[in-house]
């Protein structure tokens, strides 16, 4: 990853997976031990998916310690940062950026190429996930090192101020507070599939990829099975449709959700072995700000489901011109109505709002 962090010390080593022992006749309704590990990574990784993706070691006392950390808060000025109401106490924002290093086109060393803004709500039963165009024209506010403070597509705050200028631009832009981040390379995403055995995409209409890994791939409209290379393919391309970024995005949301609802399927949760590698793949995909702590969000979120995700898109206008530049325009109307229900922590007016 080529992201500007801190690596944490590992505090302990993977241990080898032991079989439960009998359950008591009161502990017969409880998981495994194993399988609580499994689904927990599960929940991680779908609390921070989308487009992106983050998982720990395999067993609790590895996931904090072998993860890398980003300092993501640095410089930012509290005094400019939302405040949070009463009504959204225990709701929590979380930050998701992603790039892809081995995209030929991608200049992921200074660049994001996807930006998340996923909402847990207090009660934590669900998720909503909100993408925003990357190339959506902003306010990016002037960063530490004086750089910024003008107009500008919202990933340029990332090439300017790196992730502390990211964090000052989307709480500019959504009024919303974000309370942590991770960063996610999306290159992963072939290892991670192939961990799994492949996942099942339903393609919306047939088109052949020009950013292959390996040369140009055709995707045929319909349901198929997509091994690691051929989901990365599926989730990177946008040049192949009228509508671009917006097509990547819902291309990555479908591969995210496939990845989630295989993660979570009984042959995963039943092999050790299969789930040992596709967690140590999403490892080596993921960087997390300094504050978070995994294992006490998994708890909290350890009864959601993929079906219990929401991806939305914030809400835009299309596309234009600003001077030279191709841009996404915000419907800063309706996006403000929806960031409203996020602040609130409103989840029916957040759907609502971003139809």
């Amino acid at each position: 990853m080529q992201y500007r962090q801190e690596y944490a010390e590992p505090e302990t080593q993977l241990i080898a997976a032991q079989q439960p022992s009998e359950p008591t006749k009161k502990a017969r309704t409880k998981r495994p031990r194993w399988q609580k590990v499994a689904l927990i990574t599960f929940v991680v990784l779908a609390l921070l998916a989308g487009g992106g993706m983050i998982a720990g070691g395999l067993y609790f006392r590895s996931i904090n310690s072998g993860i890398e950390r980003v300092d993501a808060f640095d410089g930012v000025p509290e005094a400019e940062r939302p405040q949070v109401g009463e009504s959204a106490k225990g709701a929590m924002n979380i930050m998701i950026l992603g790039s892809d290093s081995r995209d030929p086109e991608s200049d992921s060393g200074s660049r994001t190429d996807t930006i998340i803004l996923a909402h847990l709500p207090k009660d934590r039963s669900s998720a909503q996930l909100i993408s925003i165009p990357r190339d959506t024209w902003v306010n990016v506010p002037k960063s530490s090192n004086g750089r910024g403070g003008k107009d500008a597509k919202i990933n340029a705050s990332f090439a300017w101020g790196g992730v502390p200028l990211m964090v000052q631009t989307v709480e500019k832009f959504t009024g919303v507070r974000v309370d942590h981040v991770t960063m996610v390379d999306f290159a992963g995403f072939k290892e991670i599939v192939d961990a799994l055995g492949g996942i099942e995409i339903d393609v919306e209409k047939g088109f052949t990829s020009n950013y292959a890994l390996s040369s140009n791939r055709t995707f045929n409209k319909g349901r198929q099975t997509m091994d690691g290379a051929t989901a990365l393919d599926y989730a990177r391309e946008r040049h192949a449709f009228a509508d671009g970024d917006f097509a990547r995005i819902r291309h990555q949301q479908q591969v995210i959700k496939a990845i989630l609802d295989k993660a979570a399927s009984g042959g995963t949760l039943a092999n050790p072995a299969k789930l040992n590698s596709f967690v140590k793949a999403t490892a080596d995909a993921v960087a997390v700000d300094k504050s978070l702590n995994l294992l006490d969000l998994a708890s909290e979120m350890r009864d959601l489901r993929s079906g219990n995700l929401t991806f939305l898109t914030s809400p835009t206008k299309g596309t234009g011109m600003i001077g030279t530049e191709s841009v996404v325009l915000a419907d800063k109307e309706r996006a403000a109505r929806v960031f409203g229900a996020v602040r609130n922590d409103n989840v029916p007016e957040i759907l609502s709002a971003a139809k």
